[in-house]
């Protein structure tokens, strides 16, 4: 993994993560500038299989002031990733019979500078999981307090 763009950090308070992926992203030489410019959110992002191909949708990628509004790009438009067909099958099978669910983890660009998203099948948390996830923050950094001050 390369230089990191953006993060979903929802998504590891609100779900268990089962499996991560690499894929890469069919984007507009617009979309691109913006990613180098950090200007994307991840937040409220999904993944679904539409006739055997997968859509990214819901994650927004602003455009820059410089674009030309003939060469700008949909903010929240969906945007194609490239997986192999095996990968796309597994994850399919997942979201049918186990019900999960597919969501963005990150977007960076890797050592040859390809826009790449690392995207997982995860499971949705209860709310007593997310509360002992925030207890265990808690203490952990507790700990490193009084480490410090030792």
């Amino acid at each position: 993994m390369g230089e990191n763009i953006a993060t979903n950090k929802k998504a590891f308070f609100d779900y268990h993560i089962e499996e991560k992926f690499e894929a890469g992203l069919v984007l507009k030489g617009s979309e691109v500038k913006s990613l180098r410019a950090g200007r994307v959110n991840l937040k409220d992002g999904f993944i679904k299989i539409v006739r055997g191909e997968a859509f990214v949708f819901n994650v927004h990628i602003g455009t820059l002031d410089t674009t030309h509004r003939f060469y700008a790009h949909e903010e929240r438009g969906s945007r194609k990733l490239l997986l192999h067909q095996k990968q796309i099958d597994k994850m399919f099978k997942a979201v049918e019979k186990e019900g999960f669910t597919i969501v963005p983890l990150s977007i960076y660009f890797n050592d040859r500078n390809i826009a790449k998203m690392q995207i997982a099948i995860v499971k949705g948390k209860k709310l007593y999981d997310k509360r002992e996830d925030l207890k265990e923050k808690s203490i952990k950094r507790d700990i490193e307090r009084a480490f410090k001050w030792e």
